[in-house]
């Protein structure tokens, strides 16, 4: 357990007026700053019990608080804490604080309290980056995915697979240890094995890149097709709002809008783009390149047509829904797989969010499976990881010395480690808690 001198200080909850502010306290002068500014009665402090009282500034009357303590190690930190619960607003919890520090603590960083966690042994670093995903949730499924993680899911599996890894060197090791005997064909088949089964649940937690980068941002949803189709109509009927201007005029949208939606718990980031077509005019024409950027940088198309009027488009890209509007209109046969809704109406547009739910590839996540969404740092250390893995198998494969396959799994060892934080850098953790809330 690391051991901190300094006592840290910091209002842990939004500014602006509110119900209740809380300044919250970490390191080992807590009690003694506490009791040069608390009163109550009865004076003495229950552990994890809140006390109602006082906070002082010599005779005068600060405020009247609930206080609560935890002792060391059993908090958050690791560490004497204490959390003074005040009246909401930003001049008392500010007073409170300038309070505190004039008694000894100092300002915390930003993610202080949770760097400390950690150096504590209280959290890993995906349990820690899971504070942050809890605080920016902006859906069910994104907020469930953090408070899995925050319980220790994924730092559970990485920890699995490290402890794996490493009972694969000790067992290379053992051979270069007694190199007279060689690693025999049985022993080189159950190694392999070994590895190839790290492969495949590095390969298996890799798959969930995508998904945790959309739980986190949202779906990249772009809404594209002719103009006079209907895509402004039907970004405002899935925001449920007129965002953008409806005109009978073709060329009406020349630049790109984007919003975002929280529809059947998922995050879609909708852009409206410019109408697809030939034209002379010079803005117009920058809308419409805008508008190919958009569609290559999308997780997903919705290619809006009006069938009364337009043919049946070409073949359709992967990620790309085909979205004919004006079903309340006579129209045309619809084209094979086409959605028909109505943007007046409403009509079919239960239809429109089932496909979009279901390319999204989140669909099964709702019905209460295991969200084991890794994020970009993770991601990046596990392609090294499985680039390690792969270097090894084909080792031990050819039969090179057992030295050169221990090296490449000692390396994969490394960045697992990376990832939970039980082998680290300064750069990386600075990196992660300097993102956090000050006070968080």
């Amino acid at each position: 357990m690391a051991a901190y001198e300094e006592t840290i200080a910091a209002v842990a909850t939004p500014p602006g007026e509110g119900a209740i502010a809380l300044v919250r306290l970490s390191g080992p002068d807590s009690p003694k700053i506490l009791s040069r500014i608390f009163r109550s009665s009865p004076a003495s402090l229950h552990p994890r019990h809140a006390t109602f009282g006082r906070i002082v500034d010599g005779e005068e009357t600060i405020d009247q608080v609930l206080v609560t303590t935890y002792r060391a190690p059993a908090s958050f930190t690791g560490e004497e804490m204490a959390e003074i619960s005040c009246h909401g607003g930003i001049l008392l919890a500010a007073k409170i604080l300038e309070l505190v520090l004039r008694h000894g603590a100092r300002a915390a960083e930003p993610g202080e309290f949770s760097q400390r966690a950690f150096f504590n042994g209280k959290i890993d670093l995906t349990r820690a980056e899971a504070i942050m995903d809890i605080i920016r949730a902006r859906t069910p499924l994104a907020l469930r995915a953090a408070a899995q993680q925050l319980e220790g899911r994924l730092g559970s599996e990485i920890l699995a697979l490290r402890n794996t890894a490493l009972e694969t060197v000790a067992h290379i090791e053992a051979f270069i240890d007694f190199p007279e005997e060689g690693i025999d064909p049985a022993s080189g088949r159950v190694l392999l094995e070994k590895i190839q089964t790290l492969l495949a649940r590095t390969t298996t937690l890799l798959g969930t890149a995508d998904e945790g980068r959309i739980l986190r941002e949202g779906v990249r949803v772009a809404i594209a097709g002719k103009p006079n189709a209907g895509k402004s109509s039907l970004l405002n009927r899935l925001l449920g709002m007129d965002r953008a201007i409806v005109s009978e005029i073709p060329g009406t949208t020349r630049d790109t809008i984007e919003e975002t939606a929280c529809l059947r718990g998922i995050l879609y980031r909708l852009t409206d783009t410019a109408g697809l077509r030939e034209t002379s005019d010079l803005v117009e024409r920058q809308g419409v390149a805008r508008t190919e950027r958009a569609l290559e940088s999308a997780d997903l198309v919705l290619h809006v047509i009006d069938p009364s009027t337009e043919e049946i488009p070409p073949a359709l890209r992967e990620n790309e829904i085909l979205v004919a509007n004006k079903s309340d209109l006579p129209c045309l046969a619809l084209p094979p797989g086409a959605i028909a809704v109505s943007c007046t109406t409403g009509a079919g547009f239960d239809q429109l969010l089932d496909a979009m739910s279901e390319a999204s590839g989140l669909r099964h996540l709702a019905s209460g499976q295991s969200l084991a969404a890794i994020n970009a740092r993770h991601k990046a250390l596990l392609e090294s990881t499985r680039t390690s893995l792969e270097a090894a198998a084909t080792l031990v494969q050819a039969n090179e010395p057992p030295e050169l396959a221990a090296l490449e799994l000692r390396a994969a060892l490394d960045t697992l480690g990376r990832i939970v934080g039980t082998t680290d850098t300064e750069d990386i953790l600075g990196e992660i808690f300097s993102r956090f809330c000050i006070g968080k």
